[in-house]
C-alpha cells in the first residue's frame, strides 16, 4: 500500500521546527526512522524485491516534496533523503535480521546528531 509509506513519512512529526541550513536530526527522529528500516527489512523478508520497495521510496519521496518542509518528518531535505535511502537500499544490498538493521541505523544515526549537539 504506497500511501502507508506516504503518511508514515509524511505525517509522522507534525510540527517540527526547521533551521537555517540543514536539518538537524533529533533522537526521535532517529528512532521512528530506526522503525522505518526496520519495516523495510521484515518487507523484504515478506517477499518485496528491492525494486518494488525502492519504487515506493522514491514515489512517497516525490510526494512528500510536495509539503514545505516543516511538515515533513525526516525527508526534510537531501541528506535526510540520502541518508534513509542508503539504509533502505543496504537493506535489500546487504540482508541481515530487522532488528540488526534498525539498530545499525539508530546508532549512525544517534553519532549524527552527537556530532551536531554544540560543544
Amino acid at each position: 500500500m504506497r500511501t502507508g509509506y506516504a503518511a508514515m513519512l509524511a505525517v509522522a512529526s507534525f510540527g517540527l521546527a526547521v533551521t537555517a541550513g540543514a536539518h538537524e536530526l533529533s533522537l526521535g527522529e532517529c528512532q521512528e526512522a530506526r522503525d522505518f528500516i526496520r519495516n523495510a527489512a521484515l518487507s523484504r523478508d515478506s517477499g518485496l524485491s528491492r525494486s518494488e520497495f525502492m519504487g515506493r521510496f522514491d514515489d512517497d519521496v516525490a510526494l512528500i516534496r510536495f509539503y514545505p518542509p516543516d511538515l515533513r518528518w525526516f525527508v526534510q531535505d537531501d541528506d535526510d533523503e540520502r541518508l534513509l535511502r542508503a539504509a533502505a537500499e543496504r537493506v535489500f544490498d546487504e540482508p541481515d535480521e530487522p532488528e540488526r538493521h534498525g539498530d545499525a541505523f539508530l546508532g549512525a544515526c544517534y553519532g549524527m546528531v552527537a556530532d551536531l549537539t554544540p560543544k
